[in-house]
C-alpha cells in the first residue's frame, strides 16, 4: 500500500474535506476522516481511542461520526456516537460502508470517502437537521496518525 502521504493527493483530500463541509451545510451533526498508515490493534478499538482523542464524543447532540482508514491494513471503521446509534437502524453503517467498500475495492479511495461522507450526511440531515443556531463543533480537516 501506498504511504500515508501519498494515500490522498493535497487535491483530493481538498474534495474530501469540502464534502465534510457541504454534508454538514444540512445537519448539526460532525463528519471526521482519519487516516493512519497501520494499525497494530485492533482496528474497531484503534477507531474508538482516535474518535476520543479526536473529542467527537464531546459534541452537544452525540452525534459525531468517524471515518477511520488504516492503510497498510486495507481496514477501515466507520464510527458513530451514542445520540447517532440511539435513532439510526442497523443498516445505516452497512450501507456506509458498502459505498466505501465499493470504490474502496477498485482504488478509488478519494470516491469511496466522499461518497460514505454523502451518505453519513444524508443520513445526519434526517435525524440531527441543522436548526439556526448550530455551529461546526469539529474541524472538518482530515487528521492522520
Amino acid at each position: 500500500m501506498p504511504y500515508i502521504e501519498d494515500f490522498l493527493t493535497s487535491h483530493e483530500e481538498e474534495e474530501i474535506v469540502e464534502a465534510i463541509r457541504v454534508a454538514e451545510q444540512e445537519t448539526s451533526g460532525e463528519i471526521r476522516v482519519h487516516i493512519e498508515q497501520k494499525c497494530v490493534s485492533d482496528v474497531y478499538e484503534r477507531a474508538l481511542e482516535v474518535f476520543h482523542l479526536l473529542k467527537m464524543d464531546n459534541t452537544k447532540d452525540q452525534n459525531g461520526v468517524l471515518i477511520y482508514v488504516a492503510v497498510d491494513n486495507k481496514s477501515f471503521v466507520i464510527f458513530g456516537d451514542q445520540g447517532i446509534n440511539n435513532v439510526v437502524d442497523a443498516n445505516f453503517w452497512n450501507s456506509t460502508r458498502d459505498k466505501i467498500a465499493t470504490q474502496f475495492k477498485s482504488g478509488s479511495f478519494k470516491q469511496g470517502l466522499i461518497n460514505g461522507v454523502k451518505e453519513a450526511g444524508n443520513v445526519l440531515a434526517k435525524y440531527f437537521p441543522w436548526k439556526h443556531g448550530d455551529r461546526n463543533e469539529l474541524d472538518n480537516s482530515i487528521s492522520k496518525g
